[in-house]
């Protein structure tokens, strides 16, 4: 296991370490108590039994009853408090991965589905919770190693000294054995969060993959990547399996040489009958703590796998890296291109003025792509610079940036919420007037509960047209100083996009709006328009001198 991956088992462990260490105790008294039961039935028999004396067998039996009510006790409320360790590392793993996904500065998504994704923040974050929560149980079953191996001293030194050096060697074999368990369980893992990834790639895209008559080419590529998690999942569960039972062999093989030697030191006269009824019921007691190490043994070889994997994304390397330059509380908008290069852009120059709606026309979507990358800031340029008020993106704060500009994705995701819900998730203008602007209203009313209506997962329950309806008037809703709308009326008819691109200039009169579109009407509306040719500006001007001057211009929006 990688150190970051151990960092994260001992980041767990530490957040948890008054419940782990409360549990502990608890756990410890059980087993305490569980290996006192032989020790005590074989007083009995010394004392009381062979004795005949009914006090004195009244009186031990008392004793048994309150080692009987101490441990359940102790059982009881140590496995609670266990299991609200577990739950909480899982829960503050959980919240950790989320804070990474979510960081602005990004990068951890990299390489990874939205499913893998998740798979981690629930499968494996789990499995390092259940590890927290398996502590207790390996503190009390060493506890009852050392109770029963002092019990046993003092019925027989031999026997005591057997299980006092026999168990190290023990626990080291199980702890080999375990090795196996952890690779294949990483792979196991791996192989199951690509099977959940591409699932959830399929199920989002469903209704493109049925436009496309893809159904069997999807079906074969979810089929290939599961076949692949059923195979490295049985390999773990052999490997589960191996360990289980050679976990068994060796602690039986050991118990069973514990009650050998008992059994010879009763027939010298060694020890009394009472001591070789406490030295055998200790014997199938040592079953229990060692079923139980060897437990624990499986949970951490799992959660070190986990914990490779959760580390991967708490420690993947930033998209961008945060700058310390800041904004004014009120941006202007002023946005400036400067020789800007990456990937497909080649020296991209502008100058939007606040205030301007501008239009941005790529006839190559890689083009767009990269233009809203840098204006996201989800890359840094290879070259040249993207300016808000006069300040470097790279050099200013990602909370500013993110203040001052808004970047609304031509797939924008819808929650699982109400309409109203989505809209006014973060908005600081008026609801209603973006809901109007984007004739989102008209989409509300024809809903059975219009604006509180119930969506479901990314919206599915609404058409293309809707979707993008709704999604436009939450970016207008949030109300940016610089806003960037990627082609949001792709689905809409031509009479509502011409009331769309109306309502949107007069609604951001005064702020910076930035449409990469080829949609004429939306680009009647802009102030400026900017065509980017071979990763350049190669013509500025308005919708109608561009339509009426550029051949480019025409092919590319008209056509």
């Amino acid at each position: 296991m990688s150190a970051s991956g151990r960092a994260v088992l001992r980041g767990a462990l530490k957040g948890q370490r008054r419940r782990v260490a409360g549990a502990s105790v608890l756990a410890a008294g059980h087993q305490t108590g569980e290996a006192l039961v032989p020790v005590v039935i074989g007083v009995v028999i010394d004392r009381a039994v062979t004795t005949g004396s009914g006090s004195a067998l009244l009186g031990w039996l008392a004793a048994l009853a309150a080692v009987f009510v101490a441990l359940s006790f102790s059982y009881r409320f140590g496995a609670r408090i266990a299991e609200r360790a577990a739950e909480q590392a899982a829960h503050d793993l959980r919240l950790r991965l989320t804070r990474r996904v979510l960081d602005p500065r990004g990068g951890a998504e990299r390489g990874r589905l939205p499913g893998a994704l998740t798979n981690i923040a629930s499968g494996d974050a789990e499995r390092v919770g259940q590890a927290v929560g398996r502590i207790p149980v390996a503190v009390a079953c060493a506890a009852g190693l050392v109770v029963s191996a002092a019990a046993l001293l003092r019925v027989s030194v031999p026997l005591g000294l057997l299980v006092l050096l026999g168990t190290p060697p023990l626990l080291y074999l199980t702890h080999l054995v375990g090795r196996p368990l952890a690779r294949r369980s990483e792979g196991e893992q791996e192989r199951a969060a690509r099977a959940s990834g591409t699932a959830a790639d399929l199920v989002a895209g469903l209704r493109v993959v049925k436009g496309l008559g893809a159904e069997a080419a999807a079906a074969d590529r979810y089929r290939a990547t599961s076949r692949a998690s059923l195979t490295a999942a049985l390999h773990a569960s052999r490997a589960q399996a191996g360990h289980d039972g050679a976990v068994l062999a060796l602690t039986g093989g050991f118990i069973a040489a514990v009650a050998l030697a008992g059994a010879v030191l009763a027939m010298r006269g060694d020890i009394s009958v009472g001591g070789l009824v406490a030295a055998v019921g200790l014997a199938q007691y040592l079953h229990g703590p060692f079923r139980g190490l060897g437990f624990v043994n499986g949970v951490l070889a799992r959660a070190r796998a986990s914990a490779d994997r959760v580390a991967e994304v708490l420690d993947a390397p930033w998209a961008v890296p945060d700058g310390t330059a800041t904004l004014p509380a009120a941006p202007e908008g002023t946005v400036r291109l400067r020789d800007l290069h990456h990937s497909t852009l080649r020296g991209v120059d502008a100058d939007i003025a606040p205030g301007s709606l501008v239009g941005v026309v790529a006839p190559d979507p890689a083009a767009a792509a990269d233009l809203i990358a840098c204006l996201s800031r989800d890359v840094d340029p290879e070259r040249g610079t993207v300016e808000v008020d006069g300040v470097d993106t790279t050099k200013l704060a990602l909370t500013d940036l993110r203040r001052a500009v808004l970047v609304g994705e031509h797939d924008a995701a819808l929650f699982e919420a109400s309409l109203a819900d989505n809209v006014a998730v973060a908005a600081s203008g008026s609801v209603e007037d973006a809901l109007a602007a984007a004739t989102a209203d008209e989409v509300a009313s024809a809903l059975p509960h219009g604006a509180a209506t119930e969506l479901t997962e990314r919206g599915r329950s609404l058409s293309g047209g809707q979707r993008q309806r709704v999604a436009l008037a939450r970016a207008l809703a949030a109300d940016p100083p610089v806003l960037v709308l990627h082609d949001p009326t792709t689905a809409v008819d031509t009479v509502t996009e011409t009331r769309v691109a109306e309502r949107v200039a007069a609604m951001r009169r005064g702020r910076t709006t930035v449409l990469i579109t080829t949609s004429p009407a939306l680009l009647e509306a802009a102030h400026t328009v900017l065509l980017v040719e071979e990763g350049t500006v190669t013509a500025r001007g308005s919708h109608a001198d561009l339509a009426r001057d550029s051949d480019s211009y025409r092919r590319a929006v008209l056509a």
